[in-house]
């Protein structure tokens, strides 16, 4: 029985969760029927263009996703839903955002793919928003009441038309992930590193993942005279992702240039079928394995990972050091990753580290040093997090049980990286260090080793 019939026939009752997508034009009023229970809604993927007056009924909702529907505005409804913290209208044809009828307990909040020129002052009221999705609108700036949303972590504005970032936004105590790649206030010129490699030098082989920006498969990269070489092959989709543009994603990575802890592009593919675009990527090592797993929704910015996840001291110090000279590099190149995640990082059981997703990268005027610092800084931050996430899963086996020189040593360690963490999550942005001080420190922890 379908979804929709189910519900129609009340089989439904008691269930927190609906994800129904039927090419709906109306909202279905037996939803109603589940106002006692439900929690999450999910009418993603329909037709609709309005929500009921008397949506408020469903009093216990917390979670409301409208994606590709046929929205043109914001419905003043939501106002009603006092309980909501998560609101998504991605890929709609939203031009209007009214003043005051979002929630005030709204976390995070998704417009990616929308026509909105404008946001309403209002949005300053949001004192618990954590994470704003406004890639792919047309924007031209940000209201200054903002500034009074300190709880800002992830902020994506890729693809609108703003010609200046705010200075606000670089005051803010909790911001870590930010994208504006595609507006015109980057005017820092990406200048590839990589050589065009024709598509008939290469063959594909099995699939190896799919993002929201493309597809990577295992290939063969033919140079003769030399071996074929294994290698990833993107293929990008070229649509409009939550990050940004695709394109953006591509320059950035060209842009990025080699280091031993980054997934490099080793070439841009030419002649692509389908009029496509595509990069080579270094192949990852098969014992290589994702750091941690993408924010869930009750985390809304923060990764998540496996219970039984643990890190050894070494292998803590190990990450960091890599990530922290990864960081260090591109933030030389005058680019920022816009996503330093653990679920960007590629690690394996000795601790070897890659970080690859350029999706949420931005290029910046290195000769800007205010603007330098400043983006530098609020990347510095995630960096943070990220310490802060493998030191909560530190495993110390017999560290504080005696005197002897290792446990002394891993107390030492312990001790400069809890410290180094919380410098890094400095409340106030220009107090943190930048990449290459921490690089130092780290170092100074290794060589204590």
């Amino acid at each position: 029985m379908e979804k929709i019939d189910l519900l129609r026939s009340g089989k439904l009752q008691g269930i927190k969760r609906l994800d129904l997508a039927a090419g709906l034009t109306e909202f279905p009023i037996e939803i109603f029927d589940l106002a006692d229970s439900l929690e999450i809604l999910n009418l993603s993927d329909n037709r609709l263009q309005s929500l009921p007056t008397d949506l408020g009924r469903l009093h216990k909702l917390k979670i409301i996703f409208l994606s590709n529907n046929d929205f043109e505005e914001v419905p003043e409804v939501l106002a009603d839903c006092s309980n909501l913290s998560m609101v998504g209208f991605k890929s709609n044809k939203i031009r209007v955002l009214s003043e005051n009828i979002l929630p005030l307990e709204v976390r995070w909040l998704i417009l990616t793919d929308n026509q909105l020129e404008r946001l309403p002052k209002s949005i300053g009221r949001l004192l618990s928003l954590q994470k704003l999705m406004l890639a792919g609108n047309q924007l031209r700036s940000l209201p200054d009441e903002m500034a009074a949303c300190q709880n800002l972590e992830l902020v994506r504005l890729a693809a609108n038309r703003l010609e200046s970032l705010p200075q606000w936004l670089f005051t803010l105590p909790r911001l870590s992930w930010l994208a504006y790649a595609g507006n015109p206030v980057c005017t820092a010129n990406l200048l590839p590193t990589v050589p065009i490699i024709s598509w008939a030098d290469l063959t594909l082989s099995e699939p190896l993942g799919e993002g929201a920006s493309g597809v990577i498969s295992k290939g063969l990269w033919h140079s003769p005279p030399q071996s074929p070489t294994d290698v990833a092959i993107k293929i990008f989709k070229g649509a409009m992702t939550s990050d940004g543009e695709p394109a953006d994603e591509m320059n950035a990575c060209m842009a990025a240039g080699g280091h031993p802890h980054l997934v490099g592009a080793l070439g841009k593919i030419g002649n692509c079928p389908d009029a496509k675009s595509g990069l080579i990527l270094s192949l990852i090592p098969p014992d290589y394995q994702n750091l941690g797993n993408p924010p869930s929704l009750d985390s809304c910015t923060r990764d998540t990972y496996a219970e039984e996840t643990s890190f050894t001291i070494a292998t803590i110090l190990q990450i960091a050091i890599g990530i922290s000279s990864a960081a260090a590099h591109l933030h030389t190149q005058g680019i920022m990753h816009g996503d330093l995640y653990a679920h960007n990082i590629m690690t394996n059981d000795r601790g070897n580290c890659l970080l690859g997703d350029f999706g949420a990268a931005s290029s910046y005027d290195r000769t800007d040093e205010i603007a330098s610092l400043a983006l530098e800084k609020l990347e510095v931050r995630a960096f943070g997090c990220l310490l802060e996430d493998l030191l909560v899963r530190c495993q110390l086996p017999n560290v504080f049980n005696g005197a002897s020189k290792d446990e002394d040593r891993e107390k030492l360690v312990l001790k400069r990286l809890k410290k180094l963490q919380q410098d890094c999550l400095q409340t106030i942005p220009a107090n943190r260090p930048l990449f290459v001080e921490i690089s130092a420190i780290l170092a100074e922890s290794i060589g204590t080793w």
